[in-house]
């Protein structure tokens, strides 16, 4: 091997590395699955991961404008592009994700959806109005964008033949946003974003306002509930979506698709034993519970690896 070959080997190897540093950072549930991955799978996952986290870094960095945020996506945007064409990448995540997406066969289009939905959030609808979507259907879009697209990327590192897969990794996808909704709505509510439906709102009785304007820690009332109660229910459905995909995924893999649904399962379920008061503490599973999934999850994986 000469000097450059060798060289290049390093630097791809410290890519991953640094992508691996922000996952183990950054990535509070996601990283416990990526651990009961094979290495090159978990590489490229933490690759992945660690290019969703530049793009949402950029599109909440509230130092800035809307419309200065927007022209940084944008420059990002046309680099990562630059580098995809051939151009030489001096972002580690670039280089670890270009390989990534050679290496797996993962389609560069599901990329720019990705950074789609992180910039939906830079569309104000006008002066102090807040981010809103009007009806299930239009939130699904985002959700999709957001969460469906990074589950269809993940299931072409995991591995399947079953075309039924990318179906069932869009609502998996779809199941892990509603709970993110779900825990963050006074978060979001704090900048001026409600993701849960207008219909949902109006159906409960709920106005935008009382979501917006809360007092700081109250609980919710019965209306509110009743509205958190009816999102846990769609995000219930979509995680039956989950169980039947594991399967189709290379067994190797299964472990830490495992691991991932488990902790986001058990964080929707945190909130439903919770009542649904999403305000008077973000809800969150303890280290020790997802230390007991994870452990479960690198048992099978050795296991799969005895039997392969």
């Amino acid at each position: 091997m000469t000097d450059e070959s060798t060289s290049n080997v390093l630097s791809l190897d410290k890519a991953y590395a640094a992508c691996r540093a922000i996952a183990r950072r950054e990535a509070k549930n996601f990283y416990y699955a990526f651990i009961a991955l094979p290495a090159p799978r978990r590489n490229a996952i933490c690759a992945v991961y660690a290019f969703m986290r530049q793009a949402d870094d950029l599109a909440d960095d509230e130092c800035f404008t809307c419309t200065e945020r927007r022209v940084h996506l944008d420059a990002w945007l046309s680099a990562w592009r630059a580098v995809c064409e051939g151009g030489t990448a001096t972002d580690p995540v670039f280089l670890a994700v270009r390989d990534a997406t050679s290496r797996f066969s993962i389609p560069l289009s599901l990329l720019d959806e990705l950074v789609a939905g992180v910039t939906m959030d830079l569309n104000p609808a006008g002066n102090d109005a807040p981010d809103t979507y009007t009806t299930f259907a239009d939130l699904y879009r985002y959700c999709y964008l957001v969460a469906s697209v990074v589950g269809l990327v993940c299931i072409r590192i995991f591995g399947y033949k079953d075309a039924r897969a990318e179906r069932l990794a869009e609502e998996t996808g779809i199941a892990f946003q509603l709970t993110n909704i779900l825990r963050d709505v006074a978060e979001d509510a704090a900048r001026n974003r409600v993701y849960l439906p207008l219909e949902d709102l109006a159906n409960h009785g709920v106005s935008l306002d009382s979501l917006l304007h809360r007092v700081p820690g109250a609980p919710p009332n019965r209306h509110e509930r009743a509205l958190l109660a009816e999102i846990a229910l769609r995000a219930e459905s979509y995680y039956h979506s989950a169980q039947e995909l594991l399967p189709l995924i290379d067994p190797e893999s299964r472990p830490a698709l495992l691991v991932l649904v488990s902790i986001y399962h058990a964080l929707l379920k945190r909130i439903e034993r919770a009542d649904y008061d999403v305000f008077s503490r973000r809800a969150s599973v303890p280290l020790r519970q997802k230390l007991a999934i994870l452990a479960v999850g690198v048992a099978r994986m050795a296991w799969a690896r005895l039997v392969a």
